[in-house]
């Protein structure tokens, strides 16, 4: 290792333990924009990027990061991914961490390119989401970029959607479920690369979707036995999980962020006087920092905060 690299997740576990545990889910459709913003931009990708500014400028205090899920921007073509990469940049250019979530799971050189692609030039971000199903050799091409950069990367592990029961849960001949033998994988790659918080430079995706009974049990063994691993958990908000859910899969305090995105994003919408017909951008920044800051105080209140 190069003990002159100050990893990603190192920075991300400070941001958390600074601001909380949010991450603001910048998955912006068209449809999430005030009416007057989108007749007033030149474009629909133009309106995109302004209302992300917007949020960004609003939460950038009390967020301790940002997701950028790729696909809502190339929806829009060209014109998405210009706004993509620049809403990449401004995220960063503002001090903050930025994940995209981009999901690649290919293998060798392959992997080594998208590793650039991501890392690198007019998509870089600090961090990534990638799928582990091709195998390990689908994730060790990313490695480099830790020890060189700092980069990061969220490896899905247990997810939050409906489908998750149909592979992950598998049952193996070995014992166990699928998601256990990736979480074992992983944990042995964050054993080999360890950052100075005790968790390793790369860290797992496990969803937060409401739980009860055997299943809240279970998320509390999952955190307990990746003690290693810093998770990034979506699920909050729109998906149904909520702060106590979150909170099971936290460590001492820290150890992930909570990603939300259409209850922050959407939040004016809710608000009888934001949703009025000339609620505008301004409005909207308001009404998400209002649900960032309630989401943030939730999962404190859940964890047992003094904060």
């Amino acid at each position: 290792m190069t003990s002159c690299i100050t990893y990603n997740m190192d920075r991300l576990f400070e941001a958390v333990a600074a601001r909380g545990h949010v991450c603001v889910g910048m998955d912006t459709s068209t449809e999430y924009i005030p009416p007057v913003e989108l007749k007033r931009a030149s474009s629909p990708a133009a309106a995109v990027l302004a209302y992300n500014r917007a949020i960004i400028d609003a939460t950038a205090d009390i967020a301790a990061c940002y997701k950028v899920q790729i696909a809502y921007y190339e929806e829009l073509g060209l014109a998405g991914l210009e706004t993509y990469a620049k809403t990449l940049a401004y995220i960063r250019e503002r001090g903050a961490l930025v994940i995209a979530d981009i999901k690649r799971g290919d293998i060798a050189d392959t992997a080594s390119r998208y590793a650039k692609a991501h890392f690198d030039g007019d998509f870089e971000a600090d961090f990534v989401t990638l799928s582990p199903y091709m195998g390990m050799d689908s994730i060790e091409p990313w490695l480099s970029w830790a020890d060189t950069k700092g980069k990061g990367a969220f490896v899905l592990m247990r997810t939050s959607n409906k489908g998750m029961r149909d592979f992950e849960y598998q049952e193996l001949k070995t014992g166990g479920r699928l998601y256990d033998t990736v979480g074992d994988r992983l944990s042995e790659l964050a054993a080999a690369h360890l950052g100075k918080h005790g968790y390793g430079v790369f860290g797992a995706v496990v969803g937060a979707d409401p739980k009860s009974g055997a299943e809240r049990e279970e998320a509390k063994a999952i955190r307990e036995k990746r003690s290693n691993l810093f998770f990034l958990i979506p699920g909050y908000g729109a998906q149904g999980g909520g702060a106590d859910d979150a909170a099971l899969l936290l460590r001492e305090g820290n150890g992930g962020v909570v990603n939300a995105s259409r209850s922050i994003l959407k939040a004016w919408s809710s608000n009888p006087e934001a949703a009025a017909a000339n609620a505008d951008n301004t409005i909207a920044a308001g009404a998400a920092r209002k649900a960032a800051m309630a989401m943030r105080d939730a999962i404190w209140a859940a964890l047992g905060s003094g904060k």
